[in-house]
């Protein structure tokens, strides 16, 4: 890929990925302060400001390192998490699940509107191909953060849900995983085992929920 083709790529995806992850560690700590715990508001993260969400190492330096080492063909990356004290949530055990759920949800919610803004695009006639390429990487953008992040391992959010779906004492085992997570989902990823068994089938029921929720409205358009 040459510097012009970078830029490009680099532009296309740049406002979909800062949305996609301001949104989704907002909605961490909004769900969180509704359930009973300050502390993102506390600490100012229930912004939609990205400078208060965005890691120099993980949202920027690793991805770009990763994109050129292997030529755009793996990408990993992360944000700063949003603190969440669980045990000043009202029902620490079944909100947890709601926190952590909010972060996945408000991806998928924003794969819908990148989906409607690029159906209307398409109806509309436009032909300008920078636009039609920012909504798509909107939508490709979004379902692997909602997928990925539904991965149940902690520290990610399909975790923390499952830690609050398991008994008491099964959920305290699991958890005790968590200092180790991160390691072990990056080994996952790099074998193929996210990928294979995780993302692509996820997505694909993603990419189908998506095509059945926007049908009725590419039909009252056409």
């Amino acid at each position: 890929m040459d510097a012009t083709e970078l830029l490009q790529t680099v532009l296309i995806y740049a406002l979909p990925v800062l949305f996609a992850i301001t949104v989704h560690e907002a909605a961490h700590g909004y769900v969180a302060r509704h359930f009973g715990d300050p502390t993102a508001t506390i600490l100012g993260r229930v912004t939609l400001n990205p400078l208060k969400h965005i890691d120099p190492i993980g949202t920027i330096l690793m991805p770009l390192l990763l994109y050129f080492s292997t030529s755009g063909a793996f990408l990993f990356g992360y944000a700063k998490p949003v603190p969440v004290d669980f045990s000043r949530l009202r029902h620490p055990k079944r909100d947890m699940i709601w926190v952590a759920l909010a972060g996945p949800a408000a991806n998928f919610l924003q794969a819908i509107l990148w989906a409607v803004l690029l159906v209307v695009l398409v109806v509309s006639g436009t032909q300008e191909r920078f636009f039609l390429e920012m909504a798509r990487a909107g939508i490709l953008t979004n379902l692997v953060m909602w997928a990925f992040n539904l991965f149940p391992l902690p520290p990610l959010d399909g975790g923390r849900i499952l830690a609050g779906l398991l008994p008491s004492r099964l959920a305290y085992q699991f958890s005790r995983i968590e200092p180790f997570g991160f390691f072990i989902v990056l080994g996952l990823v790099l074998f193929g085992f996210v990928g294979t068994w995780w993302l692509r089938p996820l997505m694909g029921w993603g990419y189908e929920a998506l095509d059945w929720i926007l049908t009725p409205l590419t039909r009252w358009l056409a």
